[in-house]
């Protein structure tokens, strides 16, 4: 429960402040020489990114870019001062947003036992590409590449969701240097039919959840991804089309080829099978990819993986259940037995 007091709290005091400004715009729209960008500027989404900035420094995490080639940037907020008594931790986001955000949760406890490195994927963050692959496998080989100009070399990988997809392909494509992989709520290894299930089952189209582009979206996003409480029930819908309006202003045509790539894919129960240790860890709530998969998933890659099922806890397992997260992330990439 504690850990979800910040993010109420956090929920709280951005109601308020949308509240205020909803006010203060009221009077705006009322004043005919009222300038019509001071209605739209999204001041509260510039603090919320300078404040996840700012805590991400505190952590001794520094924002790093790596030029590839002249095509394509990958950014990462990396550990400013390596000790090489520390094994190294990368952490792959999902489609939800970018690294800070994400990982606002996990990464403090996590920066006192590792040496992080947590990349932007393509077209999130400031991470991008003039390319046209939009594969995960693409999405893979640019965050190793970006690893080994770091000097990064044996790590251990999480990824969630749409990040399980690209770190389950590093581990497969480059076992010399991921030495243990961690793959949270994510949807490999299902067959056709489960998959066409699945999509039906949410309802209407995929791209409009999970790419919202209206607060009704939005809401439904939330509510089909976190269990235990929604983050954004008191905001107004004003704020949360500023909010979308200002997350989703860049990138937005190459994310829905992103999430098109990936929904086009023919689905493969028959996936390699890491040769790393592996640990899956899934909500028993989880909406997006059942839990059903989780075990599915385990019979497939065999004795090697391990399977965690965190209680009451849906698809955003770093939302509703961060401590427990942070654990099982902790006790796997240090090679402990389960806490």
């Amino acid at each position: 429960m504690a850990s979800l007091r910040p993010w109420r709290l956090l929920s709280l005091y951005i109601s308020a402040i949308a509240v205020v400004l909803r006010f203060i715009a009221t009077i705006l729209r009322r004043a005919s020489s009222a300038p019509s960008h001071l209605l739209r500027c999204p001041i509260i989404v510039t603090l919320i990114d300078h404040c996840l900035s700012l805590y991400f420094l505190s952590l001794g995490l520094s924002p790093t870019t790596v030029e590839l080639d002249g095509d394509t940037t990958v950014h990462f907020w990396a550990s400013a001062h390596r000790r090489f008594s520390r094994p190294d931790l990368v952490l792959v986001h999902g489609f939800g947003g970018n690294s800070r955000l994400q990982f606002l949760l996990l990464a403090g406890p996590l920066s006192r036992s590792f040496n992080l490195y947590v990349p932007d994927l393509l077209f999130f963050g400031k991470s991008h590409t003039l390319l046209h692959d939009r594969s995960e496998r693409f999405q893979a080989r640019c965050v190793v590449e970006g690893l080994k100009r770091l000097g990064v070399g044996r790590y251990t990988v999480f990824g969630i969701s749409y990040g399980g997809y690209v770190a389950y392909r590093m581990a497969e494509m480059w076992p010399e240097m991921v030495e243990r992989v961690a793959i949270a709520s994510c949807g490999i290894g299902c067959t056709e039919n489960q998959k066409t299930e699945h999509l039906g089952n949410l309802g209407r189209n995929v791209t409009e959840i999970f790419l919202p582009e209206n607060p009704e979206n939005l809401r439904r996003l939330i509510n089909l991804t976190i269990y235990k409480f929604d983050p954004f029930r008191w905001a107004p819908d004003f704020f949360l089309q500023r909010l979308i309006d200002a997350m989703c202003k860049h990138y937005k045509k190459e994310r829905l080829e992103l999430l098109e790539h990936l929904l086009a894919q023919k689905a493969d129960p028959d996936i390699p099978i890491p040769t790393q240790e592996t640990m899956l860890i899934w909500g028993d709530k989880d909406n997006v990819f059942p839990p059903l998969l989780a075990f599915q998933l385990q019979r497939r890659f065999g004795p090697k993986a391990k399977l965690e099922i965190l209680k009451d806890t849906g698809h955003a397992s770093n939302i509703d259940s961060p401590d427990r997260l942070n654990d099982l992330i902790k006790s796997f990439a240090l090679g402990c037995p389960n806490s």
